[in-house]
């Protein structure tokens, strides 16, 4: 058998994980004639791209000393919670990669919990020691306390460090002493990462993750506990709900570099992909036909927050889209149920409206903004979060919510978040910046960002974790101000616009076209307005001094999908297609708001 080593990278988003990845691939010489130099291999999406976060987790494998290394790449979010426990299953030790300037960060810490719980032994890798200002020693220490605070064993706490940039591709042992590449890394992976723990037995392996091939259909990968596989052999598929079927197994295949090779065996350790076995769900167990034992099924944190799905019925229906209707929505959600596990779909009482529960509003937003660029429309309504009962008590999810502002700033920040709810942990000068720790509500956290980003002149960093689901707080203000609503369908006529500035802030542009009930910009007081911008300047023979001067327009406020829905309120809709998005009134016609609003009919 080959020597293997299993490992997962763990990192916060924008900490180079992803650039680190690439420089143990090319140092694993699979890319020292690359096509693209200076673009990432392993985020491969182009969501991944400009987001610059890692979403799907991804393997790649690379041979160094006789060794080969199976790299597992983990998403770097709370909200990917599904996909970090299926992937921290495949691995026998962790890399937590940390910023030298910023230390470990509040989503390190949630995948880092998960890795702790798992016994996984760490090697921790302080990076960007070249960059201004960062303070290498004190991430390390940071690092320490982190993994104290998580229960650490004193095998885990006993950790190496190394030290480098994977930008500039070296690493070190000593911070001070820069190298020429990143053997070291290497070296330590070898030396520190066990091999896979071999239990004697017949076969036994959990399907942790999936992939699609329009050509021979789903393949079923996970790593192989124990045993060994054949291609050909029958293997006996065990469901969670306890059912059996038995499939021959027609092609296996392992990784390596980037890609899958088809291989004839795999013994115990392997990471492997398994074609033929239909029907299998993440979590089920591939065992042998004459020996049943199922190994237990993966626990994924639940969801806390859900949108209403619906298909698009704007007056711009299907002008910009290929998939429009309840059947595409359908089959596209069911598709997506399929490999993220942190979903659910619920029908709702009409055909064409589904109720998405997700673990927070950018796990929802990946999806709905992965589904416009593969050419959908549809509509989606404000996030709520989960109420449950806990022991018998009303319970809400809570966040920890950790915010990075310039000192002279932070007391308008403290005033916002506890005007939601939100407690202050603790608050620690870094610089002519402050770090400020808080407890609060899901609640008080949708809406908080682009508000945030306003007072501070987007100077605020805002990162936060789900904790635990606690007793209801009661009511949270949300957004005072009203909406501008457009009265007609037509074109937004820049003389309209600018007669309207002062009554608030719009956000189309001059001759965009607009509909009725479309919501056009944010009124300065708390009622919506019903204005029309598609009411040209009248013409007259008689000619005033400065009366034709050019109109000034305020540039638009243009959002972000994710602005969007946390900005929306109850009533209203974000329209999402291909080429736009749109602020609408669930009800477009005036008369039919005035209707439900006295029925009491919130939709």
């Amino acid at each position: 058998m080959t020597k293997l080593r299993n490992i997962a990278i763990i990192a916060h988003v924008d900490h180079g994980k992803t650039t680190l990845v690439d420089k143990m691939l090319m140092a694993g010489e699979l890319f020292s004639d690359r096509d693209k130099p200076g673009e990432l291999i392993m985020d491969n999406n182009d969501l991944e791209r400009e987001r610059g976060i890692t979403i799907l987790s991804k393997n790649a494998s690379m041979t160094y000393k006789d060794v080969k290394i199976n790299i597992i790449d983990t998403p770097g979010h709370s909200d990917f919670g599904g996909e970090v426990e299926r992937v921290l299953n495949m691995a026998d030790g962790v890399i937590l990669l940390v910023d030298a300037f910023e230390g470990p960060m509040p989503q390190t810490r949630f995948v880092m919990s998960k890795a702790i719980e798992l016994g996984l032994k760490p090697i921790v890798v302080v990076n960007k020691v070249d960059k201004e200002n960062c303070t290498p020693d004190e991430a390390h220490e940071a690092v320490f306390d982190l993994m104290f605070s998580l229960d650490a064993t004193e095998d885990q706490l006993d950790f190496p460090t190394i030290y480098g940039s994977a930008k500039n591709g070296w690493m070190s042992t000593d911070w001070k002493k820069p190298t020429e590449n990143i053997i070291p890394l290497l070296d330590a992976i070898v030396e520190h990462i066990p091999e896979p723990k071999v239990e004697e037995g017949t076969l036994q392996m959990l399907v942790t993750s999936l992939d699609y091939s329009s050509f021979i259909g789903r393949i079923a990968v996970g790593r192989l506990q124990r045993g060994s596989l054949k291609t050909g052999q029958q293997v006996a598929l065990m469901k969670a709900d306890g059912t059996v079927k038995k499939f021959p197994l027609r092609g296996l295949f392992v990784f390596e570099g980037l890609g899958k090779v088809k291989t004839e065996t795999a013994q115990a350790g392997d990471l492997v992909a398994l074609q033929g076995i239909e029907g299998f769900d993440i979590g089920d167990t591939i065992s042998d036909p004459e020996n049943l034992d199922a190994l237990p099924v993966i626990k994924i944190d639940e969801p806390t927050m859900s949108m209403v799905f619906t298909i698009n019925d704007s007056p711009f229906f299907g002008k910009e889209g290929k998939f429009v209707t309840s059947r595409h929505l359908k089959e596209r959600l069911d598709k997506e149920l399929e490999k993220n596990l942190a979903l659910k779909v619920e029908p709702t009482g009409t055909g064409d409206t589904f109720k998405v529960f997700g673990r927070g509003v950018l796990h929802l937003s990946v999806l709905i903004e992965t589904m416009r660029r593969e050419g959908y429309e549809l509509q989606i309504g404000q996030p709520q979060v989960i109420i449950k009962e806990v022991d018998g008590v009303k319970s809400e999810p809570y966040e920890e919510l950790n915010i990075d502002v310039p000192e002279h700033i932070s007391g308008k920040v403290i005033e916002m978040v506890t005007k939601k709810k939100g407690q202050m942990l603790s608050m620690d000068p870094k610089g002519d910046r402050m770090k400020l720790v808080f407890e609060v509500p899901s609640r008080g956290i949708i809406g908080l960002r682009s508000n945030m980003l306003t007072v501070t002149a987007g100077e605020a960093i805002m990162t936060h974790r789900f904790l635990e689901f606690r007793p209801h707080c009661g009511e949270i203000p949300s957004r005072i101000n009203g909406s501008m609503i457009s009265m007609e369908q037509g074109t937004a006529i820049p003389f309209s616009i600018n007669n309207l500035q002062e009554r608030g802030k719009f956000f189309i542009t001059s001759n965009s076209e607009i509909y009725e009930g479309q919501v056009v910009g944010e009124h300065s007081r708390p009622t919506d307005l019903c204005i029309n911008l598609t009411k040209t300047k009248k013409m007259s023979n008689m000619r005033s001094a400065g009366n034709d001067a050019k109109v000034k327009l305020v540039p638009p406020r243009v959002f972000t999908l994710e602005e969007a829905l946390e900005y929306i309120k109850g009533d209203e809709y974000v329209e999402v297609t291909p080429e736009n998005i749109r602020l609408r009134k669930i009800f477009l016609k005036e008369h039919e708001r005035k209707r439900s609003k006295n029925a009491g009919v919130s939709a």
